[in-house]
């Protein structure tokens, strides 16, 4: 029998091993998941704050005669390169998890559609870095890059959220209702997060960390942005206290109350952090630590509009 048609007959035994439930191990890819990308938003984070754009001066090599950073390119190419490898992981972690889900890709089509979509925007973002290299740290560009990893973070929480049994049509747990105003409110709230990144992303394409000391800034009015950056900011603020008044004058236990109190409590982090680094002079370090807020943010928000989702209404 040729190789050609034993391939059906290989190709049945190994999916006959691949589990028929989501198990441990599909959840454990999820949570990774989104570990993974909240952990490339802090090493993309380090690699321009580090003034490391262009440690790997060009793309997909990191310079034209080696695929791989070289001693002599020092800490910068190290940088950048790491940054780059755990692309791959990434990819590597979403490729695993659309294996391990393959007998389920029609019962579980949300798990499986969520986990494609990771696989498939991951060499996207890979393509927009290198489009980023090769126009010298663009701040579009890179504003563009930045964007597209909280997407990620958004679709890897909704795939924890429903591996996790959380929420979604496969629920294994009771949620208790919530009144009806908490799913606008919530909705608001993830919008509103989406509106201060993307604003964000503005004030630090006018800032002063470029990734370069010769790249490109895009010569927008710095201060009025970080103003008008701050009004989507205070309208987050006040869907997190709203969404507390709910939980407590309605006595919400459960999920929708521990998606609140995270939500709220991120919110507060970011805003003190924000306005630390407002006053002080744009630290390299509190900038690194509000692109890791902005990924909490992003997460607990669309958290938070996942479960209210979920939940039945009053």
């Amino acid at each position: 029998m040729s190789t050609a048609s034993r391939l059906p007959q290989i190709f049945g035994r190994i999916t006959s091993k691949l589990p028929v439930t989501v198990d441990s191990t599909v959840r454990r890819l999820a949570l990774l998941s989104l570990i993974g990308q909240t952990v490339l938003v802090v090493t993309g984070g380090a690699v321009r704050l580090t003034a490391s754009g262009l440690g790997c001066p060009t793309w997909p090599r990191c310079t034209s005669g080696s695929l791989i950073n070289t001693p002599e390119m020092g800490i910068h190419g190290f940088i950048e390169f790491g940054n780059r490898l755990l692309t791959f992981a990434l990819a590597a972690i979403a490729a695993l998890m659309l294996v391990y889900l393959w007998n389920l890709r029609k019962e579980r089509r949300d798990l499986f559609l969520l986990a494609l979509g990771l696989l498939a925007s991951i060499p996207a973002q890979a393509v927009i870095g290198g489009i980023t290299v090769l126009t010298q740290l663009n701040p579009w560009v890179v504003g563009l890059h930045f964007l597209v990893s909280m997407a990620l973070v958004v679709f890897a929480t909704l795939l924890v959220n429903r591996a996790y049994g959380r929420t979604g049509r496969f629920m294994d747990r009771y949620l208790p209702a919530l009144p009806g105003s908490a799913r606008p409110v919530m909705t608001a709230v993830a919008v509103f997060s989406a509106v201060a990144v993307t604003l964000g992303v503005v004030v630090t394409g006018a800032g002063p960390h470029a990734g370069d000391a010769n790249a490109p800034r895009n010569d927008l009015d710095w201060d009025l942005f970080a103003h008008i950056h701050a009004v989507p900011a205070y309208l987050i603020t006040a869907g997190g206290v709203f969404g507390l008044y709910l939980v407590f004058r309605g006595r919400i236990t459960g999920l929708f109350r521990t998606a609140v109190l995270m939500l709220f409590a991120v919110t507060i982090l970011q805003a003190v952090i924000g306005f630390t680094q407002y006053y002080n002079g744009i630290p390299a370090l509190l900038v690194a630590a509000h692109m890791l807020g902005a990924a909490l943010l992003m997460s607990a928000a669309t958290n938070a509009a996942d479960v209210a989702h979920s939940s039945p209404v009053k």
